[in-house]
């Protein structure tokens, strides 16, 4: 053993030094001159399209973008090596408000900003070794791609899909725009983290609620529990009854309300209606007015996640007016508080304190009536010292007295429809999507106001609306866009007289919604894919990005994949059958981001280590899925490992027998490493080839060759360049990367025998030498055999034992009393 050790230290002082300075930059060349990494839309293999998340070119990538497309790029290697003809394009997903904020700040066009941008951020994708196919590319700002935004946009008004309407928006001061309500975090600006404010607007809203029902169901899709539930509970829909009740005083006004628990309607005391509501004004009282105004006015202010906490105290005023419950004939007051928000349900709720616990909390602090209603056993109580919120039976209810709540749910719904109050209904959580913003760097969209003709669709043929380049920017914020005259002043299609452009542009989540049906064809002029080409790919069959986009871009997505099916455009209803989410990055206690300012730039590391040992270093910090924290101090062991590969792989075998040991070890690597990639988890397939390497160290002969030769196969996916270069030093002729993956023979690839650990309370006592995939029972046996296992129990009696097959067994005495 020491001769081998000694001959591999003799062998490695004669061979070349790995330098991934020198061999990165002669294969980008080579790559790029041979065309690797373009994939023909046909071929002898089968189609397999592989999407990531494009980025948002910010400047650079970080290492954060390398964690989310390092090991994207590795998967998509190791499904072209075993048999596949994968399309792994890239883009950018080029407008948004960051350039313009970008553009103020260093005085140059969101234009200029954002393609300086992009050529350094090829630059670095190219540097990271990513198998890219740059014919594919798609630019969102760019009018040959945002034209079919605009196209889009016409076919979804066409539809009753899009629609203009007056509503309260979140509104962010210091970014002077719209945000969705998926915009919003905690009550801040996602981007800026400024304090969110509601204002009323008129704005463009798409339909994604008339997909609510569909998009709750994930047929056919193999994605995270995590996203589903997310995107589920997002969506929320909810089960129960519409009801309406008069409003004293004001003839033909009513409450109309949701509720899920028309069972409790008896036990309504008071009704409450949100501060938005258009009833507030109509029915406060004289008396009422000015203090409704003042808490109205300072509502408005609040977000909804600080409205909706249910740390926070329950305020609100009376209007002075009065509802009738419809099932009580009692006179009701009417409230109005922050608690009840306007974008769910009808704006109004009818508040049952004796089952509700921000109703109670509210009756008690306004001394309002609490009236049990349902009692667990048909129990009546005098009081209750808190809310009941479960099911029971009826009380003090009527005709439903008695009934099971479970029943008279729909009981009391079926009524209120016998009576034309309401009835049975369902509502969502789900607001429709706005996509107005008032900003420049978007999509314009393709609306012409004309006195005399009204609202006019911008004709087909004339599109796209061009982005004029000569807005001008200011930190005063607004839009920049209704600023420019030449843009805005135009002639009404219809009837040619002169009108007026619509100047809110886009929500950037309108670009990425459907930018994969692109990637196939990005140069037709003639409609948004070129159907033959992308019959041929679509939709994507695996797609990877951040868990950030779930209730996002992702549920986007699938709503405008879903109406373009239905409007006869695409044959599929789901875009990506296979979605796998990458963790975050944390730097600093917050997640690796720009706008947060805490990135770390890669190119110091390259510069240094080379990319293969990056990518292979942000594989192997952890879980994929899962993210980890940023720290570089063992990217040294991953670059030795490296090295250690390279000096194998130059020196000679040497001569002797096979070593049935280092077969079974290779045959082993190449089940795991297999089965690890396809689940995402590079970081133990990394670790299962490093064993590998240090046990060829110090191997010799035929067996040292081939595993040699497969090891550099395994590694092709995770570290590229320096396997291309080894590849080609040990005669290969063609690429590494067109190689086929290698193959395990099961039968090779299980352990024949095993060290079995004997614990005695948890501490070691002896190994054993086991045949492998023995059952328990037989390890149970051979662990009480053991002499050093009893002396060690001294006589005390077993109480269990804990086995880990194939590891170990441990023996748990039973405690004295």
């Amino acid at each position: 053993m020491k001769k081998e050790v000694d001959m591999t230290s003799d062998v490695q002082k004669k061979i070349e030094r790995y330098a991934p300075d020198v061999i990165e930059p002669k294969w980008q060349k080579r790559w790029a001159s041979s065309g690797l990494h373009e994939t023909p839309d046909v071929a002898d293999k089968p189609n397999f399209y592989f999407v990531t998340m494009y980025p948002y070119p910010s400047g650079e990538l970080h290492v954060g973008h390398w964690y989310a497309m390092a090991p994207s790029d590795c998967a998509a290697r190791f499904l072209r090596m075993r048999g596949h003809n994968v399309l792994f394009p890239m883009g950018f997903d080029a407008f948004g408000l960051p350039a313009e904020n970008a553009a103020i700040k260093r005085n140059m066009h969101p234009a200029a900003w954002t393609e300086k941008n992009m050529a350094h951020m090829r630059e670095q994708f190219t540097m990271m070794g990513a198998s890219i196919d740059w014919r594919r590319e798609v630019v969102t700002c760019y009018p040959e791609y945002y034209r079919w935004n605009q196209w889009m946009f016409l076919k979804f008004l066409e539809q009753g899909l899009a629609y203009r309407a007056m509503a309260p928006v979140n509104w962010c001061p210091k970014d002077q725009t719209v945000l969705a309500n998926e915009q919003v975090i905690g009550g801040r600006c996602e981007r800026c983290e400024t304090p969110v404010v509601k204002r009323d607007l008129e704005q463009w809203f798409f339909r994604i609620t008339r997909y609510a029902d569909e998009l709750l169901r994930f047929e056919g899709i193999d994605w995270p529990e995590r996203v589903r539930v997310m995107q589920t509970n997002w969506i929320g829909r909810s089960e129960g009854a519409e009801i309406a009740f008069d409003v004293r005083g004001h003839p033909g006004e009513k409450i109309r309300f949701f509720t899920t628990r028309p069972d409790t309607i008896h036990g309504a005391t008071f009704m409450v209606l949100a501060p938005e509501h258009p009833l507030v004004a109509k029915v406060t009282t004289p008396a009422q007015r000015r203090e409704v105004d003042e808490y109205v006015a300072r509502a408005r202010l609040m977000a909804e996640i600080e409205r909706t906490s249910t740390e926070r105290i329950k305020k609100g005023v009376s209007t002075g007016a009065f509802a009738e419950n419809a099932f009580t004939g009692e006179r009701i007051p009417i409230w109005v508080a922050d608690y009840v928000l306007s974008t769910y349900g009808t704006g109004a709720i009818m508040a049952v304190p004796a089952h509700d616990e921000r109703d109670f909390e509210f009756a008690k602090r306004y001394g309002l009536e609490i009236r049990e209603v349902i009692s667990p056993d048909g129990t009546e109580h005098a009081a209750l010292a808190e809310p009941y919120v479960g099911e029971g039976i009826l009380v003090r209810s009527g005709p439903f007295t008695g009934t099971r709540s479970e029943e008279a749910k729909l009981a009391v719904a079926e009524e209120a429809g016998r009576r034309g109050i309401g009835g049975p209904s369902v509502i969502y959580r789900l607001r429709d999507w706005l996509v107005s913003r008032q900003r420049y760097w978007g999509t314009p969209i393709p609306i012409i106001y004309c006195d005399d003709c009204g609202l006019v669709p911008v004709p087909e043929k004339d599109l796209p609306v061009i982005l004029p380049r000569d807005a001008p920017f200011t930190a005063e914020g607004g839009n920049p866009l209704a600023r420019v005259e030449s843009f805005v002043r135009t002639t009404c299609p219809t009837c040619g007289k002169a009108a007026r452009r619509e100047t809110d542009t886009m929500d950037t989540f309108v670009d990425s919604s459907w930018y994969v049906f692109r990637y196939p064809d990005p140069k037709i002029d003639t409609a948004f894919m070129n159907e033959a080409v992308a019959r041929r790919w679509l939709p994507v069959a695996r797609y990877t990005g951040g868990i950030e986009h779930a209730i996002l871009h992702l549920l986007y997505a699938r709503f405008v994949t879903k109406a373009l099916r239905d409007m006869g455009y695409l044959w599929f209803g789901e875009p990506f059958r296979h979605l796998r989410n990458q963790g975050n990055i944390v730097f600093g206690g917050r997640k690796m981001s720009k706008s947060r300012g805490n990135v770390q730039p890669p190119d110091e590391y390259v510069a240094k280590y080379g990319a293969d040992t990056l990518r292979l270093f942000m594989m192997f910090m952890g879980p994929w899925t899962q993210g980890s924290d940023w720290n570089a101090e063992g990217i040294e062991g991953v670059h030795r490992f490296l090295n250690r590969v390279w000096t194998i792989a130059l020196s000679q075998p040497g001569d002797g027998p096979r070593v049935e040991g280092i077969d079974r070890l290779l045959h082993r690597t190449i089940a795991k490493v297999t089965a690890d990639v396809d689940a995402y988890h590079f970081n133990t397939a990394i670790a299962a080839m490093m064993e590998l390497t240090n046990e060829l160290q110090h191997a010799h002969g035929p067996s040292r060759a081939e595993a040699t030769e497969k090891l550099i196969l395994m590694l092709a996916p995770f570290a590229p360049y320096i396997t291309e270069e080894l590849w080609e030093r040990r005669g290969g002729t063609e690429s590494v990367h067109r190689q086929s993956w290698p193959v395990f023979d099961p039968a090779m690839a299980t352990l024949e025998e095993i060290t079995l650990i004997v614990q005695v309370d948890g501490k070691v006592r002896d190994r054993i030498n086991a045949r492998a995939g023995l059952p328990e029972s037989e390890l149970q046996k051979i662990a009480l055999a053991s002499q050093k296992a009893k002396a060690a129990l001294d006589g005390r009696t077993v109480d269990r034992t804990i086995i880990v097959p194939d590891r170990l067994v441990n023996i748990v005495t039973r405690r004295s009393p």
